[in-house]
């Protein structure tokens, strides 16, 4: 069950967009989605959910605004009648782009590159790598809605738009908070295709879950996106999720997180591996051999510093290098609009 608190807010940490984050007079931080509850200033008093916290949960030791107690009433017109986090005391009327007059789902999506992501932290590793090889082409980012629903809470995607290297955002299901938003995944596709994208990558927002299951985590909808992206014409492409530095016996070497979804897709996915590199089993699945560049080099240009789990480029080189593969194969598939790929 939920726990909630009520602080005092006692300086603000940073703003952004859709995001404020705050410190509170206990000594705790906490962020709040002004897109939900409004801005809240110092001095305020506001009701904190700490559950997540209060349970050592991977929310980077973050509470979560509820409501601002300074202020008895909030409101901000939506641009449409479809709402996100239905049935939920913080519904809202997002809106969302099929129901906008005008607009019209692209005949095709034939040939365009959609790269399927376990974890949100690939999505960077994947766009600086297709930016390299294809600076000229639209990148898009779904975010879907099994893990953090709010796309203002990425710092990632933050730091990707402001460096160029993403050029929309989709939040999809009842994830939002992009530059469009979409129904579910299929039809976020034609949406991204529709503001311009030559290539699209999908993958959930921060904090994925997971259960040590054999089913039991967000990361399996992989599965359906490739399915969904091969039934819509497009060319499905896996990143796989591979690490030599994770405890983890099911996520060291090729995650059994992508094995599974492999397994479990029906589409022909377009698997590409570091040269040189292991690929998984996967019968019925095209594995392609693709040269990468110098990922660690690549983000010292641009000034980034990208992690997953915590971990560098030199900590884990092979997650970056496996998902620097899936960008370099978006970028081909982008430069052949037949989507034939030959191997390298």
């Amino acid at each position: 069950m939920p726990s909630f608190s009520t602080q005092v807010v006692t300086d603000l940490i940073s703003e952004r967009e859709g995001l404020q984050r705050v410190g509170l007079g206990s000594g705790r931080r906490a962020y709040v989605l002004t897109q939900l509850i409004g801005r809240v200033s110092v001095g305020d008093a506001v009701v904190v959910n700490t559950t997540a916290v209060d349970l050592g949960l991977g929310t980077g030791g973050w509470d979560v605004v509820h409501w601002n107690l300074a202020r008895s009433e909030f409101s901000a017109a939506g641009p449409g009648h479809v709402m996100k986090l239905r049935y939920t005391s913080l519904q809202c009327d997002t809106g969302v782009t099929e129901e906008y007059e005008g607009y019209g789902a692209p005949a095709s999506l034939a040939g365009v590159p959609v790269v399927a992501c376990a974890l949100h932290s690939q999505v960077g590793v994947v766009a600086v790598v297709f930016k390299h090889l294809a600076p000229a082409r639209r990148l898009a980012f779904v975010m879907t809605d099994s893990a953090a629903l709010p796309l203002a809470l990425s710092d990632l995607v933050a730091d990707l738009r402001a460096k160029g290297l993403l050029d929309a955002t989709i939040s999809a299901g009842q994830a939002f908070g992009g530059d469009l938003e979409a129904v579910n995944v299929r039809s976020a596709l034609d949406v991204a295709v529709s503001a311009g994208a030559d290539a699209v990558v999908v993958a959930p927002g921060p904090g994925t879950v997971g259960t040590g299951t054999a089913h039991g985590y967000g990361a399996l909808e992989v599965a359906s996106t490739l399915d969904l992206a091969e039934r819509a014409g497009a060319r499905p492409v896996l990143a796989l999720r591979v690490s030599g530095a994770d405890p983890r016996p099911r996520h060291r070497g090729v995650s059994n997180h992508s094995t599974v979804a492999l397994a479990h897709a029906h589409a022909k996915a377009l698997v590409p591996v570091p040269k040189g590199q292991p690929a998984p089993d996967g019968p019925g699945h095209e594995f392609l051999e693709v040269d990468i560049p110098d990922v660690a080099s690549l983000l010292e240009g641009l000034g980034l510093r990208l992690t997953t789990m915590g971990r560098v480029v030199a900590e884990d080189p092979q997650f970056f290098a496996y998902a620097a593969a899936a960008g370099v194969a978006a970028a081909t598939v982008c430069a052949r609009p037949d989507s034939s790929v030959a191997p390298s």
